[in-house]
């Protein structure tokens, strides 16, 4: 499947998802439930925010709109969700109403079985 390159084409969920990350603009978000590669709000995830006071941090111009080009940190993040299937994103930070980092808990690779 082709990774979704706008806002449009991205699932009901999956773009939920991005409108909170433009809503905290800086901060993360923890505990994020994942059903077949797709964001669960039940039960809803928990959202820090930061207040940068030696910054503006208005909000991203892109929240306003109905349509707009993704990101490429968004394709990857919506890339490893899809792969991810079914678990829980432990943390995401988010900067710029970007994400910038996931932490993922994983099993142990089979070279090390």
């Amino acid at each position: 499947m082709a990774p979704a390159t706008h806002f449009s084409h991205l699932s009901g969920p999956r773009q939920a998802l991005l409108r909170l990350f433009q809503a905290v603009n800086f901060g993360y978000v923890e505990g994020l439930e994942i059903r077949g590669g797709e964001p669960v709000f039940s039960p809803p995830p928990v959202v820090f925010v930061e207040l940068k006071l030696d910054a503006d941090d208005s909000p991203r111009q892109e929240a306003s709109l109905a349509e707009f080009a993704v990101r490429a940190e968004v394709v990857r993040l919506m890339d490893a969700l899809e792969r991810l299937g079914d678990g829980t994103v432990e943390r995401i930070d988010i900067r710029y109403g970007i994400p910038r980092r996931v932490l993922i808990e994983r099993g142990l690779p089979e070279v090390t079985r």
